[in-house]
């Protein structure tokens, strides 16, 4: 018996390492995650490397000086200043005039934009950031907290009291993030680096359940369709060929992560990625392999129902949307990791990968919430492979339609 699976293994590990498309993955995949989580960071860099020209129109002339004073302190990382700030009031124009000729001039791509102050009978502030595109979000909190200082110096002026003085005593102090865990020692926490790293470990488990998946489920319905599998039943029991291809397509995604894990140590050696991103990939890795065993298990049982390639695609489809979930719902397990949703989702045989692979780098998961989570994922994969071995002996050789309920649990019944 060990002999046939082993065989049967090696067959369906060499038929599939061989193709096209796996040899694409192994370099598409970590390119495509590479770029997601880097390409944000790069693309917002340039766009600080260019100096930007912003106006200010404010008709009182209360604000402009000392505002044009702090956003001209602003420097990009080549010391040439982040902005030229210029003064877009026209006495002999109304405002309805200043504010046509201001818009020209920022459609026209002549400033950035410019922020439009208009000082209200109650004292009140209106500001508008006016621009050709939204999402401005960092120039913005820098008028935004530049509007807030001159504000305060103005109204501290008119009470008497010395501006300067207040600046010291408020002066920012940035708190550190320390992460304190159970035995071990606490060290300072980078959250950027660990969340992008556990997004980064579901979109990778997401890509491989949805790739070796639908080639599973799509090699089973060829396999159905051109008879090839009633000659490997002839050769075989149903619990061979299907342990076979199990451990098969596992060594297969395994050989999968371990090109991955190369080319990560690489990027880490030339900076690109973090050393603190692989400070937990050991525990990582475990839930990463458990839930790439479990939904395996549960495409072969799939896979040998279908009768079609578009049955196929829309359950493995339907399967591997559930692993999106905690990504969805990934600001709730941080804010909140103890609340009743996400504690469900922590145990949930289905979701177990993907929450635990976010939770363990962000938030303080306990040893025994670990373990428990594990045995749990041990003991389903062991559940759906009996199960999906039930389905997978009689399904490989049925033809024509899909089973529906009652008859699939006719055959998980059948001794």
């Amino acid at each position: 018996m060990i002999k046939k699976v082993f065989e049967i293994s090696k067959w369906e590990f060499l038929e599939k390492v061989r193709t096209r498309a796996f040899i694409l993955s192994l370099i598409i995949t970590p390119a495509l995650v590479i770029l997601i989580s880097i390409g944000g960071t790069f693309l917002s860099a340039s766009q600080e490397e260019s100096t930007k020209a912003i106006g200010i129109l404010d008709s009182s002339m209360t604000f402009y000086p000392s505002l044009s004073k702090i956003l001209e302190n602003y420097k990009l990382s080549n010391g040439q200043p982040a902005y030229i700030v210029l003064n877009l009031f026209q006495p002999a124009e109304d405002l309805n005039q200043n504010m046509k000729s201001a818009d020209n001039e920022v459609t026209g791509g002549i400033l950035a934009g410019y922020l439009l102050l208009q000082i209200k009978d109650n004292d009140s502030i209106n500001a508008e950031y006016r621009s050709k595109n939204a999402g401005n979000f960092k120039d913005v909190q820098r008028i935004e907290n530049a509007i807030e200082e001159v504000r305060l110096r103005i109204s501290l002026i008119q009470i008497g009291i010395n501006p300067d003085l207040i600046k010291s005593a408020v002066k920012k102090i940035n708190v550190s993030e320390i992460t304190v865990k159970e035995g071990k020692e606490a060290q300072k926490s980078d959250f950027l680096t660990d969340f992008l790293s556990s997004i980064i470990f579901i979109m990778l488990l997401l890509m491989m359940i949805i790739y070796s998946g639908q080639m599973l489920v799509r090699s089973l319905v060829e396999e159905k369709s051109n008879r090839l599998i009633e000659i490997l039943v002839s050769s075989c029991t149903p619990e061979e060929l299907m342990a076979g291809k199990i451990i098969g397509l596992s060594a297969l995604g395994l050989f999968q992560m371990l090109i991955w894990a190369c080319i990560g140590m690489a990027l880490a050696g030339s900076s690109m990625i973090p050393v603190s991103a692989f400070n937990n990939i050991l525990i990582m890795l475990v839930y990463f392999v458990l839930g790439f065993l479990f939904y395996t298990a549960l495409f072969v049982g799939i896979g040998s129902i279908v009768t079609t390639e578009q049955e196929a695609q829309q359950i493995t489809s339907y399967l591997s949307l559930i692993l999106v979930l905690p990504i969805a719902v990934s600001a709730t397990a941080i804010s909140n990791p103890d609340s009743v949703f996400v504690q469900v989702l922590s145990y949930i045989p289905l979701t177990i990968p993907a929450v635990m692979l976010l939770k363990i780098n962000v938030v303080n998961v306990s040893t025994i919430e670990i373990m428990s989570t594990i045995l749990i994922m041990i003991a389903s994969i062991y559940i759906t492979i009996f199960v999906a071995s039930k389905i997978f002996r009689i399904g490989i050789l049925s033809y024509g339609k899909k089973p529906g309920f009652k008859e699939l649990i006719s055959w998980i019944r059948e001794k």
